[in-house]
């Protein structure tokens, strides 16, 4: 079973055509745990073997691992067949191996340090990088990579980057759309309120929010999501489980953005399975299936790092879910009532 295309056609161009599932790298650059070549393979090969379209990697996934390895796998396969996007904004530099960036976090990677430029230079210098790393002479989108405040640590330091994007390397991004080295840009975020403001003073195509829009998460729904919709802005979505226990469940050792779930989040993952066991539902299903209903979604990008959660991905795409599940979880006041179900 293939799977539907949503059509992404902001300027009249023919535009693109995304799979409602996509793939995310970074789980394939050795992050918390090392990958084989040979899993990771399988794991892009399971991919596209159901049907998938749609892949995302970022120069910052295994410190541009994520990347070479996406180019292993796309040697042959035909350029129009798939919409490729990358991020830019971090620069990398090699140095000493006690110096690298994501100790910790990224297992068996080349040593080298993360920059954040968001100029002019640095922008085209990071696009550049990433056509080598993937071998490709073009992206389809790409994404101004965490200019947020998660990353930067606070509001003010953001400002500073937000003005550095907006009087350099924006003008890199419609230089690299207009001459059709991408054909969309956008941001890709943690963070809907930054999405929000970008939209109101650039010509954004397309963001990329990681948990913001999920199950358990739909704040950005008045602020940002129909907003975006209103504009034919697409929205890519990414980490649709909240980094795990919207895949899980409510289980001890849940993770909910990248932490220890909350006892809050807890009981109310609690309260959403139980709904979905009234309806013979798997959580993980309507986790993955929800934000679909939002027209300005383009595809979902969860990640795997073999080919049997690639295959799990795949299952939860193509699960039928009852009206009734979403009008409960209304009811209940588990999800917002005005979300598109």
């Amino acid at each position: 079973m293939q799977f539907r295309s949503r059509h992404w056609d902001r300027h009249g161009d023919g535009g693109l055509a995304f799979t409602e599932l996509g793939m995310g790298t970074a789980p394939l650059a050795n992050l918390y745990q090392a990958v084989s070549d040979e899993d990771a393979q399988a794991a892009l090969d399971a991919a596209w073997a159901g049907g998938v379209r749609v892949f995302d990697t970022a120069p910052l996934y295994g410190l541009g691992l994520a990347e070479t390895r996406l180019n292993r796998f796309l040697r042959g396969k035909p350029r129009d067949e798939y919409v490729l996007s990358s991020k830019v904004g971090r620069l990398l530099r090699p140095c000493p191996p006690e110096a690298r960036t994501g100790i910790g976090k990224f297992f068996d990677v080349p040593n080298r340090v993360e920059v954040y430029d968001y100029t002019y230079d640095g922008i085209m210098r990071s696009f550049e990088h990433s056509l080598e790393r993937l071998g490709v002479e073009r992206l389809d989108v790409a994404f101004v990579h965490d200019i947020d405040v998660v990353n930067h640590g606070s509001w003010a330091a953001v400002q500073g980057r937000l003005a550095e994007l907006m009087h350099g390397g924006y003008r890199a991004l419609l230089r690299l759309r207009d001459e059709g080295s991408i054909r969309a840009f956008g941001a890709g975020l943690n963070e809907w309120e930054i999405c929000a403001w970008l939209m109101e003073r650039g010509d954004f195509d397309i963001f990329l929010l990681a948990g913001r829009y999920t199950l358990l998460e739909q704040e950005s729904l008045e602020g940002f999501m129909n907003p975006a919709r209103a504009r034919g802005v697409g929205v890519v979505i990414g980490g649709p489980y909240n980094s795990g226990i919207l895949a899980t469940g409510a289980r001890p050792g849940a993770y909910f953005n990248y932490e220890p779930a909350p006892p809050a989040v807890m009981e109310k993952v609690a309260r959403i399975e139980a709904v979905c066991a009234r309806h013979d539902v798997r959580l993980v299903d309507a986790a993955f299936q929800f934000p679909l209903r939002h027209e300005a979604v383009l595809t979902m990008i969860p990640g795997g790092k073999n080919a049997a959660e690639v295959q799990a991905n795949i299952r939860a795409a193509h699960a039928t879910i009852p009206v009734a599940l979403w009008d409960e979880l209304k009811a209940e006041g588990l999800i917002a009532a005005a979300a598109p179900v």
